[in-house]
């Protein structure tokens, strides 16, 4: 596969989070999944997704950096929004935030096997 592919591939998947087109999350992401190092499968994948966008519904995935080298993908998301109550245990409260997600993943064909995330907590704290 290609890096245009591979980005082309990513590109296609972060739309669909945004969508919340869960019923298309598949074509991504693979049955077997791990998300830091813990096993969820794709159901278990998708229900954190959810649970993402249940405490967080002007939630938005927006790539600002995104570096592809077959079968890795690397990328800084950017997010500017307002979560409900707490947040990565921090008393957000709907209170307008901003931060950033490294993420790093490991595609095998063309969906996601593995996914290393972290969460710019320090720069929530801040606004806080």
């Amino acid at each position: 596969m290609t890096n245009a592919a591979l980005a082309d591939i990513y590109r296609a998947y972060i739309a669909c989070l945004n969508r919340q087109d869960w019923a298309k999350l598949g074509q991504f992401v693979d049955d077997q999944v791990s998300h830091n190092g813990r096993r969820f499968g794709l159901s278990g994948y998708r229900a954190m997704l959810e649970r993402d966008f249940e405490d967080i519904p002007d939630l938005y995935f927006k790539i600002r950096l995104l570096v592809c080298e077959p079968p890795h993908i690397a990328s800084r998301l950017e997010f500017d929004c307002t979560p409900r109550g707490i947040f990565l245990g921090l008393p957000v409260n709907g209170r307008r935030v901003s931060f950033t997600e490294n993420v790093f993943y490991e595609l095998r064909g063309e969906k996601i096997v593995q996914v290393w995330s972290v969460i710019d907590k320090a720069a929530i704290e801040a606004q806080l």
